[in-house]
């Protein structure tokens, strides 16, 4: 949205400038990045839905929109207008999984652009059908978060009630992708990792409890289908959603429902999504196949294993997720790197010795320590190769070289970073309540 600022943006801009008066570096940093989503991405639709594209890609996702606009509830607590436009963001996704819950990113009318002509069921709303388990997750985390934010509840409404529904049977049936899912995906003349092997049905996997996952966050296909910090994202929304339920909703059948579906998740998890590693003790997988196959590593994209306390399915402090964190933060991790100017997690999606900004503010918001906090502070501020805009991935060795120069999602990362240093966080948030 292109014009003057929010009054209560600047607002917020100021007071962080407050918070840092010597440090003109990260006062450009912040005003930059926080402003970029509304600036750059925001599109008001005639119907009051709110379309948010991700940068230089002209489609919405579900997921980066989510995150996208998720540092701006904060303004949404005393800013009716911007309010008004979160929850336009909402209804846009709402919609947009009832139009197809498998899909992940879409376009803003019914014209038939995508990123290719892939093998799936395609129709002209539809950019991309990837399934992703956090493309489900993010719509209920945000309207969840909007309510603890604002205190609405008119966006609880027919077409939410008809989404839930469709989540909940979606991951019901993908708890037996291999007998019941009727979802495919093949794409051709690409990288092994842009579609799925089996004739697009993905490989081989054994019942857990869990519910399987096409692709990652990363938009990368999973190597073995039960992606286990997606289903942690799916226990900690499905009570989140409980919630709902039970508190606007007075629906104590969907509250059970949800409640008894994160059950059989988490059971899963805790069955088959924990190893023992030889160096670092009881770690949480990556992925697994429910077949004996596990696969140990982390990647940038959110949720990730380094975010489980940034999602809310457990502590900082939580044995397990600390055992898991050194690993993640360690060469053991295939896609860790360390150079002479950064260190930190990257991403199969990005070139090798790239690590995204993504994960460094993951990491900052979920370290436990103030030296680690103040470590990641400092290089956000010497990887920005001088454009005072995150971006995705930057070679540890020399930021200048980095991938795509507007990526909306790592600014508002950025920017939920900092204002968690000043002491700032979205109401309802895991972080919060640590």
């Amino acid at each position: 949205m292109q014009g003057q600022l929010p009054v209560s943006m600047k607002a917020l801009i100021d007071e962080v400038k407050t918070v840092f008066p010597h440090d003109q570096k990260v006062q450009a940093l912040f005003d930059n990045c926080f402003s970029n989503t509304y600036e750059t991405t925001i599109r008001p639709q005639n119907d009051g839905t709110t379309f948010v594209i991700t940068g230089d890609i002209p489609a919405m996702w579900l997921r980066d929109s989510a995150a996208q606009v998720r540092p701006y509830l904060m303004l949404a607590e005393v800013d009716a207008a911007m309010a008004d436009l979160i929850e336009g963001v909402i209804n846009k996704q709402i919609s947009f999984i009832n139009h197809d819950p498998y899909a992940n990113a879409f376009n803003e009318e019914a014209n038939g652009k995508r990123y290719h002509d892939d093998k799936t069921e395609m129709t002209p709303l539809l950019w991309e059908r990837k399934y992703e388990i956090d493309s489900l997750c993010y719509p209920i985390q945000l309207a969840y978060l909007f309510w603890k934010s604002t205190g609405r509840t008119s966006h609880f409404n027919r077409e939410f009630r008809e989404a839930v529904g469709k989540i909940l049977a979606t991951w019901k049936t993908e708890q037996n992708h291999e007998q019941d899912s009727i979802y495919r995906f093949e794409r051709d003349n690409c990288p092994a990792q842009d579609t799925l092997s089996h004739e697009g049905k993905g490989a081989p996997v054994g019942y857990t409890g869990m519910t399987w996952s096409g692709f990652r966050p990363s938009d990368d296909a999973c190597q073995y289908g039960y992606l286990i910090p997606a289903n942690m994202f799916a226990v900690v929304v499905l009570h989140q959603l409980g919630e709902i339920a039970e508190d606007v909703l007075l629906d104590e059948e969907l509250a059970e429902t949800a409640r008894n579906l994160a059950k059989e998740i988490d059971q899963g998890i805790k069955d088959f999504g924990i190893v023992e590693h030889p160096k670092y003790g009881t770690i949480y997988a990556y992925e697994t196949d429910g077949l004996g196959n596990y696969n140990l590593m982390d990647d940038a994209n959110v949720p990730s294993l380094l975010a489980l306390p940034y999602l809310g399915y457990c502590q900082a402090d939580d044995p397990i997720y600390q055992n898991t964190r050194k690993f993640i933060l360690s060469e053991e991790n295939p896609y860790y790197y360390q150079g002479a100017v950064a260190k930190g997690v990257g991403s199969p999606h990005t070139p090798e010795q790239y690590i995204w900004h993504i994960s460094l503010a993951i990491q900052g918001m979920t370290a436990i320590t103030g030296e680690e906090k103040e470590q990641v502070f400092d290089l956000f501020k010497q990887t920005d190769a001088a454009t005072n805009f995150m971006h995705e991935g930057f070679h540890v060795d020399n930021p200048a070289k980095f991938t795509r120069s507007w990526f909306s999602w790592a600014n508002s990362m950025y920017s939920e970073f900092l204002l968690s240093r000043c002491g700032r966080f979205v109401k309802g948030s895991p972080l919060a309540r640590q």
